[in-house]
């Protein structure tokens, strides 16, 4: 039978677990030097205390005195009792140069030996052993008795070895009291903050912890959308490759640590990354892309940051462009099958009544009508996806009772454009110019789209006509792409704002054409500018440049 596998411990249960150890080792530690020195100490002591009773009681007169009389005794035993209750020290004995006891605290042991080594003494010398004597072992100091230059007797004073030993173990009492509180502070204070610390790991242990910051980087760096979190004091605290390239920050720049408002970005983006409130789908535009922003508040009972995720969302808005184009090409074909069918049906009918003159010269204008401007876009623009888009633009702008010209000066050669010239950027630039030229136009000519007549109907309308003029060029430098419309125009106190995402005539937050006019010149090193045109309405012109691309500002 297999048995369960056991869950390693969680990394605060292991850092506790350590804690505590060290704890306990340092406090026994300290409690082992402070005992060796306690125990150091309390012999140094008493071996103060007893040679400093030993050389007062050698330097006593009376002693002197005492000894020079026929029984010593009756006069030194009283005093050395009373000195050794005074000192607190367990004997006091004057002994002669014999070592013949003249005191002793056993009276009986009177006129003894004395135990002891007394060499030095008798050459003048104080010193200090442990001996054991009558008393048991003991630490006992032995200096001589001088009476001018002659020595004339010695005294000895001690200290048992177990009162030294029975005041070290009440020292030993109170430090290990000491070292055990210490040890319960240590393991309470431990436990406190392993407690905090397995809350933020969420009771995970350490190999878990570094499996999930793998984990965490890999991820980090393998989704294809940009990650970027900010803290509680808007600085970047974390951002991936793909968040680096969408915010147009460069690999040798360093971001982190670095606040929002640091990284040059456009004002509405900034103000979204700031927000407060979680932004959702919010589309927004950097120098060279559109961006979907979504941001969420971290908190945790206070604000402790922002993660923000970053969608690509230029070639989406590319592709909308693209469909929107490819929708209103549609609409305009169907409408010309439409008018084409009616005008069939007239040549039809002219036929019936028998006024064939009239039908073949009717056929005949509609003909040419329809024709002069396909050849002139032709014969001038031989970049198949510019001639296209112009020939589509010119068939929407009909519709809408708008006339879509091309200036006589227009020329592109084929091959003239560089492959490095993306097509897609060259429809969605001069794609939204020709729509908002459009737009323009229609407004300003008071007709709209509702009831529009077909430019080739209307020639006789003269300068009245709701008009776009389109002037494509290409040259070795570069490449000039303008649009001028009959429109209103556009006055000097919004001229800063038109290339702003959200700007539009019909409303904040509709305009985006424009915005991305900008961008796909920008991105391809070029340069939009804006003036009016000798008609009255906007004129929008788009530079290019077809050799060195070096980006140039946006002029407005």
């Amino acid at each position: 039978m297999r048995l369960p596998r056991t869950r390693p411990r969680s990394l605060a249960g292991q850092l506790f677990a350590m804690q505590v150890v060290l704890i306990a080792a340092v406090v026994a530690g300290c409690a082992v030097f402070a005992y060796v020195s306690g125990s150091a100490q309390a012999e140094q002591t008493a071996t103060r205390q007893v040679r400093a009773a030993a050389v007062a009681v050698a330097d006593s007169p009376s002693v002197r005195e005492a000894i020079r009389t026929p029984d010593p005794s009756a006069v030194l035993q009283p005093y050395a009792e009373q000195v050794r209750r005074d000192t607190g020290i367990a004997f006091v004995t004057i002994m002669d140069t014999e070592r013949r006891r003249w005191t002793h605290p056993d009276a009986s042991l009177i006129g003894e030996t004395f135990l002891g080594h007394t060499e030095e003494a008798l050459r003048g010398e104080t010193f200090t052993e442990t001996y054991t004597g009558t008393l048991g072992p003991s630490i006992r100091v032995v200096t001589p008795v001088r009476d001018g230059e002659r020595i004339i007797g010695l005294v000895s004073a001690g200290i048992t070895v177990d009162r030294v030993s029975s005041q070290v173990r009440e020292q030993l009492g109170a430090l290990a009291l000491a070292a055990g509180g210490a040890l319960a502070l240590g393991g309470i204070g431990t436990y406190v903050i392993n407690a905090r610390l397995r809350r933020h790991t969420h009771g995970m242990n350490a190999a878990e912890l570094s499996r999930l910051h793998d984990y965490h980087q890999a991820t980090l760096h393998a989704v294809r959308e940009g990650l970027l979190m900010l803290d509680g004091q808007r600085r970047i605290a974390l951002i991936n490759d793909a968040g680096r390239e969408l915010l147009g920050i460069t690999p040798e720049t360093e971001a982190l640590g670095r606040t929002v408002d640091e990284l040059a970005l456009p004002a509405p983006l900034t103000g979204a990354l700031l927000a407060s409130e979680a932004r959702v789908d919010e589309l927004h535009l950097t120098a060279d892309r559109v961006v979907v922003v979504n941001t969420r508040p971290v908190v945790g009972g206070e604000r402790r940051g922002t993660v923000v995720t970053l969608r690509d969302h230029t070639e989406l808005q590319a592709l909308t462009g693209e469909l929107d184009s490819e929708r209103g090409f549609t609409q305009a074909l169907r409408s010309q099958a439409h008018e084409a069918a009616n005008r069939l049906h007239t040549v039809v009918s002219l036929i019936e009544l028998g006024r064939v003159e009239e039908a073949v010269e009717f056929a005949t204008a509609e003909l040419e009508l329809a024709q002069v401007l396909t050849d002139r876009v032709v014969g001038a623009v031989e970049e198949p996806v510019l001639a296209a888009l112009l020939l589509g633009k010119a068939a929407q702008a009909n519709e809408r009772g708008v006339e879509l010209e091309l200036a006589e000066d227009s020329l592109i050669d084929d091959g003239a454009l560089p492959d490095s010239l993306a097509q897609r950027d060259l429809v969605t630039i001069l794609g939204n110019l020709i729509d908002n030229a459009v737009d323009a136009a229609s407004e300003g000519d008071g007709h709209g789209s509702a009831g529009a007549v077909p430019a080739q109907r209307t020639a006789s309308q003269g300068a009245g006509r709701a008009r776009v003029t389109v002037t494509a060029l290409a040259d070795d430098r570069e490449l000039l792409l303008r649009v001028s419309d009959t429109g209103p125009g556009i006055g000097p106190e919004e001229a800063d704002e038109v290339f702003r995402r959200g700007w539009s005539t019909h409303g904040a937050g509709r305009g985006l054409g424009l915005a991305l006019v900008r961008q796909a010149a920008h991105r391809n090193g070029g340069s939009v500018g804006l003036d009016r045109a000798p008609e009255g309405g906007a004129r929008f012109t788009v530079r290019l440049p077809l050799g060195d691309r070096t980006a140039t500002e946006v002029t407005a």
